[in-house]
């Protein structure tokens, strides 16, 4: 007898449908939009049968809660916090999602961070997980909230977690980027060619200057981020915000 082979769909279905029975059992959620909120809350209700969530709608009010909860000896288990927090009408001292995962890690080192936001560039997400050690990174769209479940569910488990639609290996080569490739790339994207570059640097008393070391240093740039000539190689920095 041959087995029908399951659909991407089935697939997500089965995996939600067999949530684990250990999972968090304290959750806060820092999120500006209550219609988000709402939903966040429903799909990790049902889904992952967490006991407790906590939100709020303010960076502070949510670093309240936090700091009532670890200092009464009953910690949040898992922080779930966007980046960006619109202003309004309301003063705050804590304006982003970054100082409140900055402040929530002064009080318990340890906690589970996820972040859960719109913004889906590598140069911008990449630091989180290296300087802010968060856990897992979901963008929110068509299937964010089923990534955020199965974010949580490897998180819990000690694993880290992003977004397939983003390429952090990208990222890794930006931050290999010295001041010496960054002013070949800004001399480049100035419509400058690699001859006259070099004449630049020799102006300027700056070595290496030979055309054939710019030359080299723009192919390695081509090999790391996949470039396929300089037009492509600048639209891609371009696009990361680097240059």
């Amino acid at each position: 007898m041959i087995q029908r082979k399951e659909t991407g769909f089935e697939q997500k279905s089965r995996f939600l449908s067999n949530a684990p029975n250990k999972m968090f059992k304290k959750v806060l959620l820092a999120e500006d939009f209550q219609d988000t909120n709402l939903g966040i809350v429903d799909m990790l209700k049902s889904k992952l049968q967490i006991e407790e969530i906590q939100e709020e709608l303010y960076c502070d009010k949510a670093f309240n809660r936090f700091k009532l909860a670890s200092t009464s000896n009953n910690p949040f288990e898992l922080l779930i916090t966007d980046i960006h927090f619109k202003e309004n009408h309301v003063a705050r001292k804590i304006t982003s999602g970054i100082e409140l995962i900055q402040l929530a890690r002064e009080l318990q080192p340890n906690i589970k961070v996820i972040v859960n936001s719109m913004e889906d560039n590598p140069l911008k997400i990449n630091p989180l997980f290296k300087k802010e050690k968060i856990d897992a990174y979901v963008c929110k769209g068509r299937h964010g909230l089923e990534e955020l479940v199965k974010a949580i569910h490897e998180v819990y488990h000690n694993r880290t977690y992003y977004s397939p639609q983003i390429n952090l290996s990208v990222t890794n080569n930006v931050f290999q980027l010295d001041q010496f490739d960054m002013d070949i790339l800004k001399d480049l994207s100035d419509g400058l060619t690699k001859k006259e570059i070099s004449k630049k640097l020799k102006r300027q008393n700056i070595s290496p200057n030979s055309e054939s070391t710019i030359d080299k240093r723009v192919s390695r740039l081509f090999d790391e981020f996949g470039a396929k000539n300089t037009n492509h190689l600048i639209a891609k920095l371009i696009k990361l915000g680097k240059i």
